[in-house]
């Protein structure tokens, strides 16, 4: 059977818009990588989208030192272990109780975390920098773990929506063996939640990951710089050596990448089937 010259026109039109997509995406890249292996000379004379002849892999080395990225690397990690660790069993616990139990002002609390999200979070940075600096954690790695240890409305939901799936007859069968609530939690709950809390570690990882503002408001020293701010170290009062930050770029973003790449299915996974209900 012959297909109908539409179908093969509509056919091309949809490899067309694909070929098209990919190029929108990989152009950006070619470019961040064509002007990292740039000289300073070369990044003056050549134009933007010319390849160097003499490609500066010594910009990658530079970048490394100069921007300090082990220790960058260090602090960042460091920072999201113990952030994510704590907002993980944060937001376990406040799904728990929102999901599991009837009390009064039971909406109005889930409905804080939603007014949370429409304000601008730098309307309340003049607060939170006082109560970081009176807890005397200002210009130290745990000013930034307090500030990502709160879980939002976001992964709540997402919470919300996993545990929605636990039967309560697991609870009741839990509760007649003797456990109270916090073991419920920790022996039933928290294991059949690891789904999301995979789904919700990805996330909160690639946002600390990428947060530039927090870290350099509140962890000023050299030595306790991030990735995000390491990229600072390239940029001066009246130029910019763009080489070198696209160099620091790339080898920021590998991590990140791989990170999307081996852990995608754990990302969609969670959030499709958290928004399934029975």
């Amino acid at each position: 059977m012959k297909r109908a010259w539409h179908d093969t026109v509509w056919d091309v039109v949809k490899y067309v818009f694909l070929v098209f997509s990919v190029l929108c995406v990989l152009f950006p890249l070619y470019i961040a990588v064509a002007n990292s292996l740039k000289s300073d000379q070369d990044y003056i004379n050549l134009g933007i989208l010319q390849f160097p002849s003499h490609p500066a892999w010594s910009n990658y080395v530079t970048a490394w030192t100069g921007g300090a990225l082990g220790n960058a690397f260090f602090n960042t990690f460091t920072i999201i272990v113990l952030a994510v660790i704590g907002n993980v069993l944060l937001g376990t616990m406040v799904a728990y109780v929102l999901g599991r139990f009837e009390f009064p002002l039971k909406r109005l609390v889930l409905g804080a975390y939603v007014f949370v999200m429409f304000i601008p979070t730098i309307t309340t940075q003049v607060a939170t920098f006082g109560i970081v600096k009176n807890l005397g954690l200002f210009d130290t790695r745990w000013s930034m773990v307090l500030l990502y240890l709160g879980a939002s409305a976001v992964q709540i939901f997402i919470y919300l929506q996993f545990i929605r799936q636990i039967p309560v007859s697991l609870d009741e069968a839990a509760m007649l063996e003797g456990a109270s609530y916090f073991r419920i939690y920790r022996s039933v709950i928290l294991p059949l939640l690891t789904p999301a809390s995979v789904t919700v570690a990805i996330l909160q990882t690639i946002a600390i990951y990428n947060d530039l503002y927090s870290p350099y408001l509140y962890m000023p020293s050299v030595n306790l710089g991030v990735v995000s701010t390491a990229l600072l170290r390239f940029q001066g009062p009246y130029s910019a050596q763009w080489n070198l930050i696209l160099a620091a770029s790339i080898i920021i973003a590998i991590p990140a990448v791989l990170l999307y790449l081996f852990l995608q299915r754990y990302i969609f996974a969670g959030i499709v089937n958290g928004a399934v209900r029975e």
